[in-house]
């Protein structure tokens, strides 16, 4: 008993030291990340999210930031093999919103104190630079003070220019994984690994505030691939980070694939807060969905941002990337006194600002 109790003794030292490194020198060894991602201790975790809340508040303070969510068209060209919105499936609803209620949307966002609207949607060809122009440049006249954030998938180098110039601020695509194997898993042969990492560096040339991030626990996933995403992230330095697990769609070839966990999906999240100490990282739908306070254990473990849906009712329930997705029946005044609610109870703080990147404020 005293040589299990030694040896459990010796490994806990090895943890709290590998996470005392992380912090000061915010770099270790790929052995050394492999054995945190992969240990189970509670202690540990408990360590690594108590060091990067201290982290956030040093640089964010107590403030959690809001980001009004519409999901404005769930058209997709791509068949991505892990997506409810994937052009494949037939049993999707299609749906698409108007100039004209993408703005009313932003209105009430405005009203209800966002100072970010974040558009997403499919790869939609309908959306032309030309009309998403017209929308930005809508939403900017309308809210100058607003941070208008785009997550609209891959388009070329002088697209995202135009968007840009048009007033976009920021910019949002995941890289999914940072290992290209892994990268063909998870995609059909016509998208490109090379090609989405080359507009993410393009995004970053023109100047947008750049966000990226990978799903936790997508099929085939090994520790070594989170590995590699840490050292994208590492040497990207983007300036949010948006992580969720991976959840299964009853209508994708993934359907029966084991979904990733909330526990894991905190533990990088306060890895991540560690290693960038100033970027903006959200407490995401997904890890909400997986954990029912899975949102309140990713603020606790270092996030900083939440996305509230603005998205009209009648359109929630048909932007499911995944199975089970929460909050697609509220309204959006229900959503954002709910989340102010659930922020307030963790010992934090949703404010109305336009939350930008420490190195983008004036």
């Amino acid at each position: 008993m005293d040589t299990e109790s030694s040896v459990e003794t010796k490994k806990s030292e090895y943890f709290l030291q590998l996470a005392e490194k992380l912090e000061n020198t915010r770099d270790l060894t790929d052995e050394e990340l492999f054995a945190l991602l992969e240990s189970d201790s509670e202690e540990v975790d408990s360590l690594l999210a108590e060091r990067a809340r201290k982290v956030r508040e040093r640089i964010y303070g107590k403030d959690v930031y809001l980001r009004g969510l519409i999901e404005f068209t769930n058209y997709c060209k791509n068949d991505c093999y892990y997506c409810g919105i994937r052009r494949s499936n037939r049993n999707a609803e299609r749906y698409r919103l108007s100039a004209e209620q993408i703005l009313e949307c932003s209105d009430l966002g405005y009203e209800l104190g966002f100072r970010t609207i974040v558009l997403q949607g499919g790869e939609d060809p309908y959306f032309t630079d030309d009309r998403l122009v017209t929308i930005i440049k809508g939403i900017k006249e309308r809210h100058p003070d607003c941070a208008v954030t785009l997550s609209i998938g891959e388009r070329d180098k002088e697209s995202y220019q135009k968007l840009f110039d048009a007033g976009a601020d920021r910019y949002l695509l995941r890289h999914e994984t940072a290992d290209k194997c892994h990268y063909e898993q998870l995609h059909p042969k016509e998208l490109s690994f090379e090609h989405r990492m080359q507009c993410l560096r393009d995004l970053h040339e023109i100047g947008y505030q750049v966000g990226c991030g990978m799903m936790v626990g997508s099929p085939y996933q090994k520790t070594e691939h989170l590995i590699k995403d840490l050292r994208f992230l590492q040497e990207f330095k983007p300036e949010m980070v948006g992580i969720g697990p991976f959840i299964p769609h009853h209508d994708t070839e993934f359907a029966d694939k084991p979904a990733g966990t909330a526990k894991l999906t905190i533990k990088l999240l306060s890895i991540i807060r560690l290693m960038l100490p100033d970027c903006l990282l959200p407490a995401t739908t997904a890890l909400g969905t997986v954990d029912p306070k899975g949102r309140e254990k990713g603020i606790l473990a270092g996030a900083n941002v939440v996305m509230p849906n603005l998205s009209p009712g009648n359109v929630r329930g048909k932007y499911l990337l995944y199975d089970n997705k929460i909050c697609t029946g509220d309204e959006a005044a229900e959503c954002i006194r709910c989340m102010a609610a659930r922020v307030e109870k963790v010992g934090y703080r949703v404010v109305e600002s336009r939350g930008d990147h420490i190195g983008f404020r004036n």
